[in-house]
């Protein structure tokens, strides 16, 4: 419990976020979540076998409803940024102080490594058509093999390997450092200095401010949105989806084996690893309301701007992933290139019938999605670490923004930050994954507090004015849905990596020290102004907490769930 007493106490900075668009430029904003599904399509696919296209169809539709909780609260702060972390936190603050800082730190982390996943997969698709790896069946493997047939001995899977690796061009396989701590290895190779790049170009868009963002995107997003539809409906128009490859619809046997398994305890951890996984990219729409304090009319645009998102991120992951299984097949979706998200584009191409050009146009089409989705991620995430700091939860530097109205503070902190994780992620696929899951720790703790804040604010608050109130029933099935993600969470983190889930909790424990430093250090003890006046908490004529134990009993239910899950639930 916390009392927070009413100070006028400023973050630095010179500027405030400027109101320069409609629900159609933060829907534009926001259009890169769709790309999401290529971070994990093979990966979930390797993991949930023929019931992958399930298990996107069963989590996008969980992040739909979700959403209107969240435009319910969002529409309680129109001078807000940041996020639903951000209006969630309000409902928390007035029971457990440290949960609010909590909500806002794992919905920073959880969004903030798309920058880096995203110049890695992008990085890869770029080295691909200027330094290609040769195919194992590739007319260049073949015609080496002969070359050398004197000097080579062993298997033929043997002389292939040879092959591949003499005709491998060197910048693939050079680096200026690496190393492994524990299960996690890091690399600045080739794929880190172009993804360093592409980082750079992102940051240089979004230094113009929201508008500027708004209007790159929008022609990006078009140039993306249009061809994904056209790759999800041409194999069916053309017949070249399978149905049998929709069945039999049982768990794997192993993760990245062909063999069907049986809905075991294994069978449905890997199950629920996979909803794990896809709750990071289908849940990520709701990025749309990050802007809500750069609304002109922000009691309008703000339920329209999450409602479309939304509507456009359930047509696309339904039919994409089911359309990539339908083409491809369980042996298809196994390849180790399109696992790891490197050859994700190629697969895409050949669905549509195309030959060289159309795989050429398509892998830049990719290289742009990816660009839409790190572009999104940056404004978003960044905008969370602003309003965190004007709000108290963050350091003060944070709270800066530019004459373009651009947090650029944050920007920088977002940019360093994904550096480091680049360092990881170009490494391997299992780098990869860690940094993904262990992102999607937080993702899932933000979550989780912010489904139920929608019940702690209407019982608190339930006399504010709601520009949108959504169904009751929506309310108690987005509660039922927060701990349902506690179980994806607890039972399919060690999927990806053994160590995902704690490493997951050690990085939401930082905040601690960081909200320490802030609020006892730089403030006193005391919150800013902006958390008296725009949250409306502390002011017992005007909010009370009428949600008794209700918030206490929630979290200790919350975390026996994890706990549990994670022991019942093995490979």
């Amino acid at each position: 419990m916390t009392t927070i007493t009413n100070i006028h106490a400023t973050t630095e900075g010179d500027g405030k976020l400027h109101r320069s668009i409609s629900w159609t430029g933060a829907f534009w904003v926001a259009s890169g979540v769709p790309a999401l599904v290529l971070f994990s399509i093979g990966g979930i696919a390797g993991t949930t076998g023929t019931l992958s296209f399930l298990v996107w169809a069963i989590s996008i539709g969980m992040g739909f409803i979700q959403s209107f909780i969240y435009a319910e609260i969002a529409g309680l702060f129109p001078n807000k940024s940041g996020g639903a972390s951000i209006y969630g936190a309000a409902a928390w603050v007035r029971y457990v102080k440290l949960v609010a800082p909590l909500s806002v730190w794992c919905n920073w982390f959880a969004w903030s490594p798309v920058l880096s996943l995203g110049c890695t997969i992008a990085a890869a698709y770029i080295l691909n058509a200027f330094a290609p790896i040769p195919a194992v069946n590739s007319a260049e493997v073949a015609q080496w093999i002969a070359a050398h047939a004197t000097t080579l001995t062993g298997t033929d899977a043997e002389k292939a390997a040879a092959a591949v690796a003499a005709l491998t061009p060197a910048v693939r396989d050079w680096t200026l450092f690496s190393h492994a701590i524990g299960p996690v290895s890091f690399s600045l190779n080739a794929s880190f200095f172009v993804g360093a790049t592409l980082m750079l170009v992102v940051f240089a868009i979004q230094h113009r401010g929201i508008m500027g963002t708004a209007s790159v995107q929008k022609w990006i997003g078009l140039s993306v949105i249009i061809p994904m539809i056209i790759v999800g409906l041409v194999p069916i128009l053309t017949g070249k989806v399978d149905w049998g490859n929709f069945s039999p619809l049982v768990p794997l046997a192993a993760a990245g084996a062909a063999d069907p398994g049986s809905w075991n305890i294994p069978g449905w951890t890997l199950v629920l690893g996979g909803l794990f996984i896809a709750a990071w990219s289908t849940y990520g729409f709701e990025t749309a309301v990050c802007y809500t304090s750069e609304f002109r009319n922000p009691e309008k645009d703000t339920f329209k701007a999450i409602f479309y998102s939304g509507l456009l991120c359930l047509a696309l992951f339904i039919l994409v992933p089911f359309t990539f299984q339908g083409a491809l097949g369980l042996t298809g979706m196994l390849d180790p290139a399109i696992v790891d998200g490197s050859g994700v584009a190629q697969a895409l191409a050949h669905m549509v019938g195309g030959g060289k050009i159309v795989e050429s146009a398509l892998v830049m089409l990719m290289i742009l999605a990816l660009m839409l989705s790190i572009m999104t991620a940056m404004a978003g995430s960044s905008r969370t670490l602003y309003q965190g700091a004007v709000d108290g939860w963050l350091p003060r530097f944070l709270g800066h923004v530019n004459e373009h109205g651009a947090p650029t503070r944050a920007m920088w902190t977002d940019l360093w930050f994904n550096l480091v994780l680049l360092a990881i992620a170009c490494a391997d696929a299992t780098s990869f994954f860690f940094v993904l899951a262990v992102a999607n720790v937080g993702y899932i703790i933000f979550n989780f507090l912010n489904l139920n804040s929608g019940w702690i604010h209407r019982i608190d608050s339930g006399h504010v004015a709601r520009p949108y109130k959504a169904p009751t029933f929506l309310l108690v099935l987005g509660t039922v849905f927060a701990f349902a993600n506690a179980v994806f969470m607890g039972a399919g983190a060690k999927v990806w990596n053994p160590v995902a889930l704690w490493a997951g909790l050690i990085t939401a424990a930082l905040i601690i020290p960081v909200f320490i430093f802030r609020h006892y250090v730089q403030d006193g003890g005391k919150f800013p102004h902006e958390t008296f006046e725009d949250l409306q908490v502390g002011d017992g004529t005007k909010t009370q907490k009428r949600a008794g134990i209700l918030p206490y009993l929630a979290l200790i239910a919350g975390i026996a769930v994890v706990i549990l899950s994670d022991l019942f639930f093995h490979l």
